[in-house]
């Protein structure tokens, strides 16, 4: 299997030029889809950090890259919304987040920022013991008690070298009254708070209506594209970047 696409079939949220040569970086399989963004497309495009790829393969052997509390070695690992990124000697900290046109940006966050990431919990299930497991959006399962439920968010800790890791701290419930963000579709990186939640008994996926505070702007999406950021209002350390 080929390790790179053409430029011009890029996913558009890599927010890459198209024309400037006629390759690019494939992302591999991962915990997040083909459209997340390769950390050498990254480091090369987005923030300038490496000049081609020998230069992205150098840095990350010296393990200079940390995503998500953990040192990425494989260049074509996938960046995917909300991951947080870390490049300990240049003492900088990003949070990959949407922007309002649906591209995936790094937004600078500070390092106490960068000590835990939000998760959208894709299901859980129980193992042995009868403890219950929250299998998270990004790959990592987590032991919790049996208040979580699908489609929840919650934030959890991302200690390095010994420390304290994937210790939940807090919680934000898919429900309306709360605020999300949209991931998918037309209406990808709106945050807006929901107002309502269409359950349909077929294979049709249920709606989700949400509005604007600011605008009062009314729009739907489905289930699968809801990504929640908070209670009643965003949560206080992804206000600057929403």
């Amino acid at each position: 299997m080929s390790n790179h696409l053409k430029r011009l079939v890029a996913p558009g949220s890599w927010h890459i030029p198209k024309k400037v040569q006629k390759f690019v970086m494939k992302t591999a399989p991962g915990p997040h889809n083909a459209g997340a963004l390769p950390v050498g497309v990254w480091l090369r495009e987005h923030i300038g950090l490496a000049g081609n790829a020998s230069e992205v393969r150098k840095i990350l052997h010296q393990r200079d890259v940390i995503v998500n509390g953990r040192a990425c070695r494989n260049p074509q690992m996938g960046l995917g919304v909300f991951d947080i990124v870390s490049i300990p000697k240049l003492a900088k900290h990003y949070r990959i987040q949407l922007d309002k046109r649906g591209n995936l940006i790094a937004v600078d966050i500070s390092a106490a920022s960068a000590k835990t990431r939000l998760c959208k919990i894709r299901n859980k299930t129980t193992v042995r013991g009868g403890r219950v497991q929250l299998n998270l959006a990004f790959g990592a399962n987590v032991l919790a008690d049996n208040t979580y439920r699908a489609k929840d968010s919650i934030v959890v800790t991302l200690g390095t070298d010994g420390e304290e890791r994937f210790r939940i701290v807090d919680h934000f419930p898919f429900e309306e009254g709360n605020v999300a963000m949209v991931v998918g579709g037309k209406h990808s990186g709106k945050v807006a708070r929901i107002v309502e939640i269409a359950r349909t008994a077929s294979s049709v996926p249920n709606r989700v209506i949400l509005v604007d505070d600011s605008t009062d702007e009314r729009f739907e999406t489905i289930e699968e594209y809801i990504f929640m950021v908070g209670r009643s209002a965003i949560a206080p350390e992804l206000e600057a970047s929403a």
